[in-house]
């Protein structure tokens, strides 16, 4: 019995524990859905408040960007309004200005219509005299022919043969006497003219000569010119054709040739080789090369300078070369390329004083001579060489013809040729302008180194020693040693008959073979 009774109690005991529990897990379920709900009110709450936030934030922020487009807007509409004001002011001076200009007008044409209304009054005056004079006139002339019996046409020719009669006595009379005036006067106003011209020109005269001197620093130097045995003197004269004096004279070494630009190219040269110091053959032969070429762009120059300073453009590269090259050549020791810059302004200012086309008159004066560049080159005389050239190279034919016939070797066809004759007369008669005897000398040993190149197998040749010397170089594939030989002979007896010379000369003929190669 107690043992049931405690079973029984022990059961309703569990069964009491177990409500307790569930009762408690029901309220410990309750609690967490209530602590849960209240913490998604949280939640949502601060959301809520975060999102008000950001609300009026953004908001704020659209309100102050629509103050401040508010204010640009306003900025813009200030200026606009200002702009407009402007415009409107300036409009408004201008109608102002525009008004009184229209009122000036108005005056103006106010003013017109009384004066034409004036000028018509007056002309209506003269009208009215000039009927009433013509009348008077008309009954005049009747009167006239009844007195004189005459009709008008016979009267007309009357006074008209008359009258033709006078003036054909009048001119006749005033044309004898001003040709009479004229001739008296032609000759002394030619020589006002061309006197003038020459007075205006004021160009240098200078003595040419025939040596150039080369400063050296010491004396040794001049030992190294002339090398072992004289090789270097020797090359550098054939090299050249030149003379080449090394005396006792300290300091100086001459270099002698008639050539100028032959003698300038040496000087040059030998200026470079004791700047340089390398004497030897191969060097000499370098240094001359690349002076020659520097010779010619300095001829270039030289003709460019001359064509400035006489105003002659558009003319042809190989004119102007050729101009140039007459720097260094000499009419009866006068500077040629200085004498036609001098006859170019002559003739252009006897144009001027004719009424003449200046310009061209100082483009033919300029270009007359031009054939003595290149007479070497061509046959003829430089009048016909000049002219060939110049037609070559598409120059006018008042030019051709001025080069052509300034030594009255053709007919005249042109005022210009007389004018550039004139012009040439007076440059080479003007008080020591020229000295015949150097150009004498000149030419004599220019027909020397001409008569000497005219044999085949002559590569070159040149006088030296004041035309003492021919130094002939021939081509040793084309000439042998015997037939070297045999030509010293022909041309020494070939200027024993066509040339007059003081003294002897001696002929000097040079064969050699010369082979250069490059090792790359």
């Amino acid at each position: 019995m107690y043992l049931a009774d405690v079973a029984t109690q022990t059961g309703i005991a569990a069964g009491i524990g177990l409500a307790v529990g569930a009762l408690g897990t029901w309220f410990l379920e309750r609690a967490r859905k209530v602590a849960a709900n209240q913490t998604r009110e949280d939640i949502i709450r601060d959301a809520q408040r975060e999102a008000e936030t950001v609300h009026k934030t953004a908001e704020l922020a659209a309100r102050e960007e629509v103050l401040l487009k508010r204010s640009e807007l306003d900025t813009e509409n200030s200026q606009i309004r200002n702009e407009q004001q402007q415009l409107g002011n300036d409009l408004q001076r201008r109608e102002s200005q525009l008004e009184e200009q229209l009122d000036g007008f108005k005056k103006r044409d106010k003013m017109l219509e009384g004066t034409q209304k004036n000028l018509a009054d007056r002309q209506k005056v003269i009208d009215n005299r000039e009927s009433e004079l013509e009348r008077i006139l008309h009954d005049e002339q009747d009167e006239l022919y009844k007195i004189s019996g005459m009709d008008p046409e016979s009267a007309k020719e009357m006074l008209l043969d008359r009258l033709g009669r006078t003036l054909r006595q009048d001119t006749g009379a005033l044309m004898i006497k001003h040709e009479a005036e004229l001739k008296e006067k032609q000759e002394v106003l030619a020589r006002e003219i061309i006197g003038m011209a020459a007075q205006r020109c004021a160009s240098v005269h200078t003595s040419e000569m025939a040596v150039s001197t080369v400063d050296i620093p010491n004396d040794d130097m001049k030992g190294r010119i002339i090398g072992r045995e004289g090789r270097n003197i020797r090359a550098f004269e054939k090299t050249t054709g030149v003379d080449v004096i090394v005396d006792d004279t300290p300091g100086v070494v001459v270099v002698s040739s008639f050539d100028k630009v032959r003698r300038e190219i040496a000087r040059l040269s030998l200026i470079k080789l004791i700047q340089d110091g390398r004497i030897h053959p191969t060097r000499i032969d370098e240094v001359v090369a690349e002076t020659e070429k520097e010779m010619d762009t300095h001829i270039r120059k030289l003709g460019n300078e001359a064509c400035q300073e006489i105003g002659v453009a558009d003319l042809h590269e190989r004119l102007v070369h050729l101009m140039g090259r007459l720097h260094f050549r000499t009419s009866y020791s006068q500077n040629v390329l200085k004498h036609s810059l001098e006859v170019g302004i002559i003739t252009g200012l006897i144009a001027e004083q004719l009424g003449l086309d200046a310009h061209l008159a100082r483009r033919c004066g300029f270009l007359h001579d031009i054939g003595k560049a290149a007479d070497h080159e061509m046959e003829g005389g430089h009048p016909a060489v000049g002219a060939e050239l110049l037609k070559r190279y598409g120059e006018g034919e008042e030019v051709i013809h001025a080069a052509a016939g300034h030594h009255d070797d053709i007919r005249v066809d042109y005022i210009y040729t007389v004018l550039v004759a004139a012009a040439d007369a007076v440059s080479a008669s003007r008080p020591g302008a020229r000295r015949e005897t150097l150009e004498r000398y000149v030419k004599r040993l220019e027909e020397l180194e001409a008569l000497a190149c005219g044999f085949p197998g002559v590569r070159q040749a040149f006088a030296v020693q004041a035309g003492r010397e021919v130094r002939v170089m021939v081509d040793s594939g084309k000439v042998n040693d015997r037939e070297a030989m045999a030509l010293s002979k022909e041309l020494a007896r070939a200027i024993e008959q066509n040339m007059t010379y003081p003294g002897e000369i001696r002929v000097t003929v040079l064969r050699e073979m010369k082979v250069v190669e490059y090792a790359k």
